[in-house]
């Protein structure tokens, strides 16, 4: 059988996500067993090491953390030659990187599976995680009304695609010059952008934010966090829709997008989102392997 990349959660069909978030709760066995999972860190991650670490080990497999000064894709060596390398040792090759192209490369190059655990535009893990996570607080995603406030990035693009796949209604509160393009929104096509946060939140029963700076923006942190000033979440934000969770992709700043109060609250499923990387780390790559295909 032919092993799938997992760059983008545009890349699956809603049946593929079916798949994989019940392999992510149920027994996926150990299709790893005696393999290899290299694990390409250009960015650090507390979450996605351990997860994805802890999740190979589940399915029989070994993972191998390679830091970015052990590669060099495209300086040291090639990228073709990195990921052809890889193929030699192992299964899967994840990689978490600043530039989406750099996996389109790795992919082209090899028939060896690759999945994307962060890039510049995507983050397929962290939005299978959420969704997971979405269906067990209400039990469903067709027709889940979720609200994300803030920076239309990559977490928030593949939530996005998660929910237009799964047929959630996902609304997005951005300033202006902060959300997605019309184009994107067209390729998008349910998800709805608006400016007022209180308009994304009214109505909610999932509240979800991300970090106003990202990893790799620090140069403008002081212009993000002007234009940002409005959006955090707060108890008066969240008072909007009473009975709505609150999910972040971690880590948090509380005090600027999310307030301590609501952070800290019993409406937060942050911790059981933070473990369900893991699960679905797990039913990602048990699916890859062939499982639930």
């Amino acid at each position: 059988m032919n092993r799938p990349d997992l760059l983008s959660l545009a890349d699956l069909t809603r049946a593929d996500i079916e798949a994989i978030l019940a392999l992510s709760e149920g027994d996926a066995g150990k299709p790893l067993s005696g393999k290899g999972v290299a694990l390409f860190f250009q960015k650090p991650s507390a979450r996605t090491r351990n997860s994805m670490e802890m999740a190979a080990v589940q399915l029989g497999g070994h993972p191998i953390y390679i830091q970015k000064d052990e590669l060099g894709p495209g300086t040291r060596e090639s990228v073709e030659d990195v990921a052809r390398t890889l193929a030699c040792y192992h299964a899967i090759i994840a990689a978490r990187v600043n530039d989406h192209r750099l996996l389109s490369g790795m992919a082209a190059a090899t028939d060896t599976p690759v999945l994307n655990m962060l890039s510049d535009t995507d983050h397929p893990l962290q939005g299978l995680a959420d969704l997971l996570t979405i269906r067990q607080l209400l039990g469903r995603l067709e027709g889940a009304k979720i609200a994300y406030v803030g920076d239309a990035n990559n977490v928030a693009r593949s939530l996005a695609e998660g929910c237009a796949l799964m047929g959630a209604k996902l609304t997005l509160a951005s300033p202006e010059g902060y959300g997605f393009s019309a184009a994107e929104l067209a390729r998008l096509g349910t998800v709805r952008q608006v400016v007022d946060p209180v308009e994304a939140v009214e109505g909610a029963q999932i509240v979800y934010t991300d970090v106003w700076v990202s990893m790799g923006q620090d140069g403008e942190a002081a212009e993000r966090q002007r234009a940002f000033a409005a959006y955090q979440v707060d108890e008066a934000l969240m008072a909007r829709s009473a009975d709505a969770y609150f999910l972040h992709c971690l880590p948090a700043i509380r005090g600027q997008e999310v307030s301590a109060g609501v952070m800290d609250s019993s409406r937060s499923a942050v911790w059981r989102q933070a473990e369900n990387r893991m699960h679905t780390a797990r039913g990602a790559m048990a699916w890859i392997m062939g499982q639930g295909r």
